[in-house]
């Protein structure tokens, strides 16, 4: 076990620091370097330079237009994009697709995304992690996939024996759902995603207590200047809590989502 920040961290298998791959431990703290920023997806050179000029902390490789099946990006895309940028690079495989995987970590990603976004490979397993180097990203969209906001709280005023009951009942490992109830938090670091396109969206999210956001590539759509808009929501993702940065953050962005808006028609 590993104390950190007054948390404690329990580890309670070999495999997590076996010394031919990186420990669980590095891939955590890679993972929470993470914390306090913006991910934002793209799909050109061009994009991923104003993306990280713009501040973003890292960035997600998707493939320009996909048709199809939706599989991991090109690794000639990967490249190029990892030649102009010196961020950290992400991008996705498929559920369960663990070659997709080896194939992301050869071309040198930072992280790697096992994305629902993507077609299923496997509907039932998904990667084992601790094959890997790389740290993973994954989805969530119940309490069983990973206990969220609302499922916290409700977990904190839970008793011992209630805390068992609900690890079985969401089937997550008890020590893990202990550790969340004991931090009153995610033991990983937790970003929103999906429609968020205004520096307030970011800073909503922010303020529900999530650590950071994915921001999609629609951002750098019909724009005359992507740069500003990104820069805008950045920053409202790093002083969510400040008032001024945000209302600052928020002017003379009208016509630039005009074209993000939901048509009334």
């Amino acid at each position: 076990m590993e104390e950190d920040g007054g948390a404690l961290t329990l580890y309670n298998s070999t495999v997590i620091t076996d010394p031919k791959q990186n420990p669980f431990s590095i891939k955590v703290g890679l993972a929470q370097m993470l914390s306090g920023g913006a991910i934002l997806k793209v799909s050109s050179q061009n994009q991923a330079k104003i993306a990280e000029e713009a501040g973003a902390c890292c960035l997600v490789i998707t493939e320009p237009n996909p048709r199809g099946i939706s599989r991991m990006p090109d690794p000639a895309l990967i490249k190029q994009i990892k030649r102009v940028v010196s961020i950290p690079i992400m991008a996705r495989s498929r559920v369960g697709h663990f070659v997709e995987a080896q194939i992301l970590e050869r071309v040198e990603v930072e992280y790697i995304d096992e994305s629902e976004v993507l077609a299923l490979a496997d509907e039932d397993n998904f990667i084992n992690k601790h094959n890997f180097r790389c740290s993973f990203v994954c989805g969530c969209k119940n309490p069983g996939e990973a206990s969220v906001m609302s499922e916290i709280r409700i977990l904190n005023n839970m008793d011992e024996d209630e805390v068992f009951a609900f690890s079985k009942k969401i089937a997550a490992p008890y020590d893990l759902v202990a550790q969340t109830k004991q931090m009153g938090r995610l033991p990983v670091v937790h970003f929103a995603t999906g429609g968020i396109v205004t520096p307030a969206d970011a800073a909503l999210m922010m303020q529900l207590g999530c650590d950071g956001i994915f921001l999609g590539s629609e951002v750098f759509d019909n724009c005359s200047d992507p740069y500003n808009r990104v820069r805008a929501i950045v920053e409202a993702v790093r002083h969510y809590n400040d008032p001024h940065v945000l209302v600052d953050n928020s002017c003379g962005l009208v016509q630039e989502l005009a074209e993000l808006n939901v048509s009334e028609d």
